[in-house]
């Protein structure tokens, strides 16, 4: 099957091509005909099956032949997600198959000022973007509508439910138009969330996508728990106990790897950065010299490392957890491959407790703890904290102003082994704005 086959607006086709992407997945094969059937849609596909695309795609197709709007504060497509990161991401998904489109679109989410989000809701959108709590402000304040809404897009919906988002959502889908299309994409399906999906959806068809991501069990993980501030000198040790082995550390910024990569050359191990901002050619010489041997550590977002052509390591360091648990597996995927054994190492703030909480759930199984004698953090490391701010560029960031954690606090121990440990609900969402309009 192709993406011609799918029938597609030729502006759509040009931009994929463009790409370099000519097949499409398993879940966009099967979703994107259904979406532009018009049926209702819950799709259970977990992040890197190409998700995103499947929704975007018939979304754009379906606006290529409307004018962009211009004065109405209602958007034709609203798609609500979790945090900053995946409405970043979304948005630029959306733009990059748009770009030979006139779609107008932006993001809207927490922790900046609302002006700049209130101006491009003015000017007005085709397709928004945005966490529920920040949108439930504009639309009390009069800066948003929703009653000219055709499509609802709930990405990564069981990640809202969990971060205890539903009564927001609620109340958004109070203010929409009854005859509309909703689109639901989650990685499970629970309980809950199949109550809240016959409440909302008509006659939904229903894709479910396996899970292509693949844990070794030749790998061991393990997480040290260590406050922000003295990670990096904590690295930096590890780093140099392990005289020959070569590295891969994962930060959640361009800047911060870009930075990390400085102090550790400056600590005499060579590193190099690979991130968004740099070039191609920039990319592929930072790699160049780690597959060569002439770097020892190699410093990357997540987006920049994936799909890049990197041998099997014993060791990948989790600079920063990832925001998205099952971006840990992507990372780790560099180590342990074939039958060899490797090690996922994390450094742990207080701060990314609720973090390493997910990636146990992704796991299914605890992660070890390990306190590194000198380096023993200044507040236990509990499981049951509120997500940490997307916005920050520490190890983990801080919690949100007004976010209370539940449940118990989980002790760490210097050598422990796996423990068994429960957290409460966190409550999330949020971050800075990024509005664009594709390109014409």
């Amino acid at each position: 099957m192709s993406f011609e086959s799918l029938g597609l607006a030729p502006a759509l086709l040009r931009a994929l091509a463009e790409h370099g992407y000519a097949t499409p997945t398993p879940i966009q094969a099967e979703a994107i005909p259904l979406v532009m059937a018009g049926h209702d849609l819950l799709g259970g596909a977990q992040t890197g099956t190409g998700k995103t695309a499947a929704f975007c795609l018939p979304l754009l197709h379906r606006l290529a032949g409307h004018a962009p709007q211009r004065g109405t504060r209602s958007p034709k497509v609203l798609v609500l997600v979790p945090t900053r990161e995946l409405a970043v991401q979304v948005h630029d998904n959306l733009r990059g198959y748009g770009r030979h489109m006139r779609v107008a679109s932006c993001t809207i989410f927490g922790g900046v000022g609302m002006g700049p989000q209130v101006d491009a809701l003015k000017r007005g959108v085709d397709v928004l973007i945005a966490t529920p709590g920040r949108l439930i402000d504009h639309l009390e304040q009069g800066n948003a509508r929703l009653d000219g809404v055709d499509v609802l897009v709930m990405d990564e919906a069981d990640r809202m439910l969990d971060m205890g988002f539903l009564p927001a959502i609620k109340r958004i889908l109070a203010k929409l138009p009854r005859q509309r299309q909703t689109l639901l994409f989650s990685a499970t399906f629970e309980a809950q969330l199949k109550a809240l999906a016959l409440e909302f959806m008509r006659d939904p068809r229903q894709v479910q996508i396996a899970a292509n991501n693949t844990i070794a069990d030749t790998i061991a993980h393990r997480a040290h728990p260590v406050d922000a501030e003295r990670k990096r000198d904590l690295l930096i040790d590890i780093l140099a106990s392990r005289h020959t082995d070569q590295v891969i550390v994962f930060g959640r910024t361009k800047h911060g790897c870009n930075r990390l990569a400085e102090q550790i050359d400056k600590s005499g191990i060579h590193a190099v950065a690979i991130h968004g901002n740099k070039s191609q050619a920039q990319r592929q010489k930072a790699l160049n010299a780690f597959k060569a041997g002439k770097a020892r550590v190699l410093v990357a977002t997540d987006v920049a490392a994936r799909g890049l052509d990197i041998p099997n390591l014993p060791l990948v360091i989790n600079y920063e957890l990832p925001m998205v648990a099952e971006d840990y597996v992507h990372r780790i995927g560099r180590t342990g491959r074939n039958g060899a054994s490797g090690e996922a190492l994390s450094l742990v703030s207080h701060e990314e407790g609720g973090l390493l909480r997910q990636i146990q759930r992704v796991l299914k199984n605890d992660v070890e703890l390990v306190e590194v004698a000198g380096y023993a953090p200044s507040r236990p490391l509990r499981l049951d904290v509120p997500l940490p701010n997307p916005r920050s560029k520490r190890g983990g960031g801080g919690p949100r102003p007004g976010h209370r954690p539940h449940g118990k606090p989980a002790a760490s121990h210097a050598h422990a082994g796996p423990k068994k440990r429960n957290g409460g609900n966190r409550r999330g969402g949020g971050g800075s704005r990024n509005r664009g309009r594709s390109d014409g």
